[in-house]
């Protein structure tokens, strides 16, 4: 990550920094030399403690098989996530919202926004890109004291849509790790992820309204306690 990283901010002659570099860094490259040094290491470290070739043939070869899948899965996201980056997708959704929405209802129309920005590219961090500078932009132009909550809003609704997208290499890869189906992985984690996400919108939507951080902040609290002790109430009946 911080190699390629490195090499992005030398293209664009910036000065080298470790914040820099893992802005720049090329995920899918990381991912693959990463991964190929993790198996060097392995397969050194299997031949120092003696280990039997025809087992270490086995596994190899077993283990291709298993990962097969995610790598397809990867290849195809990435192929998707890369036309949705040339559209310039995000952009266009992010430009609706500005000049369109009341100031109060801005909080939690960023935090939707960002959410399916990222549900749609599969990227969190790529949407922060793309979100943080234009909300912040539409802050400054109508209440600065609101700055913070409205990059919290791009944050917090950016991990949100990157949690929940098929198309996720976070999600694709924890599925993979976890022996696990790659959409029953999506679909289980959806009602806890929408569950907060809802309760996330209110919150943002009485912080718009109030201008308190510590209103939206209990009004969240409350609805999360309230959440909890209802699904408790329905699994005891169930």
């Amino acid at each position: 990550m911080i190699s390629s990283g490195a090499q992005a901010l030398a293209d664009s002659d910036k000065a080298f920094s470790i914040i820099g570099a893992f802005e720049k860094t090329d995920v899918a490259y990381s991912l693959f030399f990463g991964s190929m040094i993790g198996f060097a290491t392995t397969l050194v470290m299997v031949f120092v403690q003696g280990t039997p070739k025809s087992f270490i043939n086995k596994g190899v070869y077993k283990g291709a098989l298993s990962m097969l899948p995610a790598i397809y899965i990867l290849l195809f996201a990435w192929t998707i996530a890369g036309v949705i980056g040339q559209l310039e997708t995000g952009k266009y959704m992010a430009s609706m919202a500005s000049g369109n929405i009341p100031f109060a209802l801005l909080p939690a129309m960023i935090f939707v926004l960002a959410g399916i920005t990222a549900f749609s590219t599969g990227t969190s961090w790529g949407t922060f890109g793309i979100m943080l500078p234009i909300a912040a932009d539409m802050a400054m132009g109508s209440h600065s004291a609101m700055m913070l909550p409205m990059l919290a809003a791009v944050l917090s609704g950016a991990v949100f849509g990157d949690h929940c997208s098929p198309i996720s290499d976070t999600t694709i890869l924890s599925s993979t790790g976890a022996s696990c189906h790659h959409m029953d992985h999506v679909v289980t984690q959806l009602p806890y992820a929408l569950i907060v996400a809802v309760i996330s919108v209110i919150g943002y939507t009485v912080m718009g309204f109030t201008e308190s951080v510590v209103a939206g902040f209990a009004t969240c609290s409350i609805l999360l306690v309230l959440s909890i002790i209802a699904l408790k109430i329905k699994t005891r009946t169930q």
